[in-house]
Formats: structure tokens, sequence, C-alpha cells
């Protein structure tokens, strides 16, 4: 992403301006088309994530089978206090896919931020969840920032210097292959101020029925969630996707220690956009998404290695998930 509207601070008292960077259609086109064409058809998951895509993932977070919303948030309930204590009040909190910026916003009463910096890729949506919660809480002072985390990115100057949290909640750093989310973390460590930190959530390593459910629920919303990705494809690259010729595929690969989403052609067919197409034979996939899954001492060791040491971590009874945080280690 390379364009990048003007920056400014934005008063407590206004609503929040929302700064978009965005790479030019033929970089977007190039990215999605060098993934369909690969030997394995893949795309990144930040393509299930327009408008639609962010409000079924929206209603999957409310899914009986999708265990990591209630069971972090849980852990938030039970154990509040104490993380609040550990990452202290008045800092300037960056909300790293912030999506419809609920998971924050439950937090302001502990944390009591200073600043918050919500950053989604899903510029529409984010305009619109923090245009409300801009509100609620006017007292904070808000900026919204559409950024591509995939990416280097850099903050603005706009956003707080001093004691700067950055919280990655849910499990969005398991859609990272291990080697990737080290570069991402450093990317982080390189955003953070040094008395700074970062508070993550992490999807732990449990039974495989588990993680299947819920990535392939019942009613099949996840599975509208994946396929919406088709439409919006389409829309970016002007393809023709038919998205009754799909299905959604999902399972845990415990060799891999992830859970994997597909696209799974139903039939023979052959798909074109602009400036490519692909045959796909009947069963042919498209990797659409990877959720790693970690112990508590695997994902303490990746936190070392880009940066942050490691200070305290919360969990459920059941083990199934764990709320981690860190701090900037020194140079």
């Amino acid at each position: 992403m390379t364009r990048t509207a003007a920056l400014r601070t934005v008063a407590p008292e206004r609503a929040p301006a929302t700064h978009r960077t965005a790479h030019g259609e033929r970089a977007t086109i190039a990215d999605i088309t060098a993934g369909l064409l690969a030997p394995q058809a893949a795309t990144s998951p930040k393509y299930l994530y327009d408008s639609l895509g962010s409000r079924l993932f929206e209603a999957i977070c409310e899914l009986p089978e999708y265990y990591p919303t209630r069971t972090e948030a849980s852990i938030f309930a039970r154990h509040g206090a104490d993380i609040a204590r550990r990452v202290g009040t008045g800092s300037t909190l960056i909300d790293l896919g912030a999506g419809n910026c609920a998971k924050a916003a439950s937090l302001f009463p502990l944390l009591q931020p200073k600043q918050y910096v919500p950053i989604d890729i899903s510029r529409e949506f984010l305009n619109e969840a923090v245009g409300r919660l801009q509100q609620r809480f006017p007292h904070i002072a808000m900026m919204a920032l559409a950024l591509d985390l995939a990416g280097h990115f850099a903050l603005p100057a706009g956003v707080e210097a001093q004691r700067r949290v950055f919280f990655y909640p849910g499990s969005s750093i398991g859609n990272f292959a291990p080697h990737e989310a080290i570069a991402f973390l450093r990317r982080v460590r390189e955003n953070a101020s040094h008395d700074g930190g970062l508070l993550i959530g992490v999807d732990l390593i449990k039974d495989a029925a588990v993680l299947d459910s819920a990535y392939d629920d019942a009613i099949g919303v996840t599975a509208a969630f994946n396929l919406n990705m088709l439409r919006h494809l389409n829309y970016l690259l002007g393809a023709d996707f038919d998205v009754r010729q799909w299905q959604h595929v999902a399972f845990f690969n415990a060799e891999e220690s992830r859970v994997e989403m597909h696209l799974e052609a139903r039939t023979s067919l052959t798909v074109q956009w602009q400036g490519g197409e692909r045959h796909f034979a009947r069963g042919d996939r498209i990797h659409t998404e990877d959720s790693y899954k970690y112990t508590r001492e695997s994902f303490a060791d990746l936190l070392a290695q880009a940066g942050f040491t490691a200070d305290g971590n919360w969990t459920d009874d059941a083990g199934w998930f764990a709320v981690m945080h860190a701090r900037a280690a020194s140079a």
C-alpha cells in the first residue's frame, strides 16, 4: 500500500477521520493473480474482509462452535484487573485488525487509554464502527487508520509516541505462518515505544474435533464468509467466479499445527479475470486461510524472536485460549 491520505489528529469532541493507504489496482490484481496461478492456488485472507465479509465474521463470533471470541472474553472478564495492572493505564492503545472495535471498547474502563488508534483493512466498516464509538467515549482521542497489516506499516505522526500498547486480540496472529508472524511482530516492535508493549490473543492447540467444528459450523456462516471472498475477487479483478460452483472446506492439519480453509471446485470450470484465467478440475482447491495454533511456551519463544519479552499470560480453565502480555525488549 503506497497511497496515504493526509493525516491529522482528531479532537476528542469530533467524529474520527479515517486515513487510508491503499495499493493501486494493478498491484492488487498482480497480487491476487500470482496466488490464483500458483501450483497450489491461494489467496491472502485479507481478501475475506470486504464490508460484507467483516459483517459475516461478526456473525461467526456469535456461533456456539466458534469458541475463541467468548473464551477470550471470559479471560478478560475474569482477569481484567490483573491484566490492567500489568499493562498500565493512560496509554496509546493501538488496535490491530480492529474490526467493529468492540473488544478494545470493552477494555476502556480498565485500561483508560489516552488515545485509541484502531487499524483495519476494511475502511468503510472501520469508519462506521469508530464513528459510533467516538460518541460513546468523547473524552478519548481517536484516529482510525485503514492499513494492510500484512505489509510494512509505519504509524503517522498523529499517533502519540509514548506508552504505545498494541492490542491484537482474537486469533488473528494465527493467520500468519510462524516465520511470517515473527516478521509481523518485528514490524510492530519497530513502531513500539520503549515503555510500551503488546497485549495479544493466542489460540492454543486442542482437540481436532473442536477446531474442525469452529471453522465449519452447522448452519454454514463460515462457509458463507469464505465463499463471499469469490464475490469480492469478482469486484477486485473483474473476474467471473460463480459462487454456486464452489464449496467451503476446513480442517485441522495436525502436522502443521494449523486449521486450513479452502474453496473447492464442485465441477470442472474455468475462471477468467483481467489479464488471466485458470482452469480448475472438480475437487481442485483455492487455499484461502490458515489459523496456526500454539502452546504458551512456543508462542513466548516466538515473541522473543520478534524482540518482545513475555511477562504475563492468562488462560481459561480448559486451556483453550491465552491472552499474553509482552514488553518491548531493550535493544
